[in-house]
């Protein structure tokens, strides 16, 4: 971290010159930077406004942790993504945010996940079980749809069909690509309203709001229908002062559930798969644990505990390839760093994918080396954020866990991935998304 008040900048005009390079992929020019000007850096736009760059995990846990209250979610929450899924958990600060994380933290606490884990598995293996091993395919379509059926039935159990279920996932899908389209093209905002992109799909997540809207209403008038589902706790859950979720808010907090629990967990699967496929022992080795495991159990919470080799893989696929690459806040009142001064509405982008491959911090940070989240190592938790850190860490984590624990033992229980060692392609967007995941199966 920079020890003064002045902290180095990068000009709007270098910014304006890899626009486009910025466009198709951001990291390789904060790299640059980084490796330039060192773990903060700010980026002057053209707005006169600038944004305050950090990849020091020390900083990252000051922001999310130790002064998390002056540092709230950004604008590109609160209002570019909330205008398409409502402002629930993920989109919401303050007061409101305090109020929906409480009453809705306990359906995601483990011993409630628990009674999910039939429904969570019976997703995952109709899935698995369109792996074609007749030719290389593209894996994360399949674990796009594997995500989205794994949330639609913790949320609904049985009780949405398949057209709806597809066209949820358009919609889900069609939103965030639009706004990637608008956060990385502010300048087309003008014609992206003049065109009618915006109200397009404005309109696409008021059907998605229709959909739910049913659903919900329908288990509301059948009082016999008690599935132990997500939608269930969630409209058993009561404020402090006895009252339920009203309709609109209940509906916002699943559009949310639908945007941050598929599409995250979908690439971290998908480049799970990758690094298998390059790491060939790795993934004989999770095979024979995955194997032992099933072998000693039926039961689905016993072999999870089984798999500590598994999780590591898990572990250290998601520090190299983190789904939430980035951590966007602004800071409230003005503020001070070891030095550096941090003016009120400042904008902080907290690079977890630099921190995760930040050489201070990690021993050879490129090699992907399970065995470093041995816990009788003692890696650098602290340089560690695959699902945030402080107040708002991810209340999904533990879900997340499972069902890729879940998939990936399921998966590889059944197929081998043959080696493959090209690149690993990416596509930073909202989440880093794999590109060109292409693969080869081969049965068991």
């Amino acid at each position: 971290m920079n020890q003064s008040n002045k902290i180095p900048s990068v000009s709007t005009v270098r910014f304006l010159l890899h626009a486009s390079q910025i466009l198709k992929n951001p990291l390789p020019f904060h790299h640059t930077n980084f490796e330039r000007l060192g773990d903060t850096f700010k980026l002057k736009l053209a707005t006169k406004k600038s944004i305050l760059f950090s990849r020091d995990p020390s900083f990252a846990a000051y922001v999310l942790q130790k002064n998390q209250k002056n540092y709230h979610k950004s604008p590109i929450q609160t209002r570019d993504l909330a205008k398409y899924v409502g402002n629930g958990l993920l989109t919401s600060n303050g007061e409101r945010w305090k109020k929906q994380r409480k009453l809705i933290q306990p359906a995601f606490h483990k011993k409630q996940l628990v009674n999910l884990l039939e429904t969570i598995q019976q997703a995952i293996s109709t899935e698995i079980n369109k792996i074609s091993t007749t030719k290389p395919i593209d894996i994360f379509p399949i674990f796009n749809d594997l995500a989205f059926q794994t949330v639609v039935k913790s949320l609904f159990s049985s009780a949405v069909g398949g057209k709806e279920i597809a066209r949820l996932q358009y919609i889900t899908e069609a939103a965030q690509k639009m706004l990637v389209s608008e956060l990385r093209q502010p300048y087309k905002h003008w014609w992206f309203r003049l065109n009618g992109k915006i109200k397009k799909h404005l309109a696409l997540t008021q059907e998605a709001r229709q959909i739910l809207k049913r659903i919900v209403e329908d288990r509301k008038n059948d009082s016999s229908a008690k599935n132990g589902d997500l939608l269930d706790m969630l409209l058993d859950a009561r404020y402090d002062d006895g009252t339920a979720m009203d309709e609109k808010q209940l509906i916002d907090e699943i559009l949310i559930l639908f945007t941050a629990g598929h599409e995250t967990t979908s690439n971290a699967l998908t480049f799970t798969c990758e690094l298998l496929a390059r790491n060939p022992k790795v993934q004989e080795k999770v095979f024979a644990e995955v194997n032992q495991a099933k072998v000693a159990s039926n039961d689905l919470m016993e072999i999870i505990r089984s798999c500590s080799y598994t999780n590591r893989v898990i572990d250290e696929v998601m520090r190299l390839y983190p789904p939430a690459y980035f951590i966007d806040r602004i800071s409230l009142e003005d503020d001070e760093f070891k030095g550096m001064k941090i003016p009120k509405n400042s904008s902080v982008l907290l690079s977890i994918y630099e921190i995760h491959r930040h050489c201070n911090f990690w021993e050879q940070p490129e090699v992907f080396n399970p065995n470093r989240f041995d816990e009788s190592l003692q890696q650098n938790s602290e340089a560690y954020y695959p699902f945030g850190a402080g107040p708002r860490k991810c209340i999904g984590n533990n879900f997340a866990m499972y069902e890729m624990l879940l998939t990936i033992s399921e998966l590889i229980g059944h197929f081998s991935i043959e080696e493959k060692k090209s690149p690993i392609e990416i596509t930073p967007l909202i989440t880093l998304k794999p590109k060109n995941a292409v693969l080869q199966f081969r049965k068991r």
